[in-house]
């Protein structure tokens, strides 16, 4: 059996890797844009299209013709939309679930194969690395159960994609806040939180929580 991972998140890397030590299949990735093209698709022929981090949208000609299952972040219906990490942690959540869902041309509405917990403790990074995981152990099952979906129940809440301007530590309002914009926004390839003094910007990572305080690295640099 052939399957493909895709992804755009650099961490991504080590499902692939790993399931091909775990499994006897055939592991194919894709990691750019330009690579996912009914045609490439068509040449490796895969049973399942799996898609751990992905911020594209996946078109139809793909995901009509192919048994495509996408990774999200949160319990759905609930959290529905783009950026869902940052999304819940500024709504106070302390754990989620991770939803391999079907792939279909509404956005995270699909039917669902599995659900599994996921503790939002830590930096950004650190979740991730985490859901990495879990998301390798929920492809396992997938290829060795072969669960059925089943629909979405309950209210649907939609997200909104969150902006780099969002970072901004001018909106937290208190030492919690402040800990968790930093941390939500820890890992690579993500836009740090900041804040702007003057011709400068600071920006914040590593954080920690103390009693009274944060603890944070930060880098300084001159507004372009």
């Amino acid at each position: 059996m052939s399957i493909i991972i895709v992804y755009n998140r650099p961490w991504c890397k080590l499902i692939a890797k790993n399931l091909k030590k775990k499994t006897n299949h055939e592991i194919f990735e894709i990691t750019e844009k330009e690579e996912l093209t009914l045609k490439a698709i068509q040449v490796i022929n895969p049973k399942f299209i799996f898609f751990p981090h992905w911020s594209q949208i996946i078109k139809k000609n793909i995901h009509e013709n192919f048994n495509c299952i996408v990774f999200h972040m949160t319990d759905l219906p609930y959290g529905r939309g783009g950026s869902p990490l940052q999304n819940l942690i500024v709504r106070g959540h302390k754990k989620t679930k991770i939803c391999a869902i079907k792939c279909i041309e509404k956005l995270d509405a699909g039917p669902i194969f599995l659900k599994k917990s996921l503790s939002l403790e830590g930096s950004a990074e650190e979740i991730f690395l985490r859901e990495n995981r879990i998301i390798e152990d929920m492809i396992v099952e997938i290829l060795n159960k072969n669960p059925k979906p089943k629909d979405q129940k309950g209210e649907i809440v939609k997200f909104e994609r969150r902006v780099p301007e969002d970072g901004n530590l001018k909106n937290a309002k208190s030492l919690d806040e402040i800990f968790d914009y930093i941390r939500m926004l820890d890992a690579r390839d993500y836009p740090r939180s900041f804040i702007e003094f003057g011709k400068y910007i600071i920006e914040f990572s590593r954080a920690t929580r103390k009693v009274d305080t944060v603890h944070a690295s930060v880098k300084i640099s001159k507004r372009v």
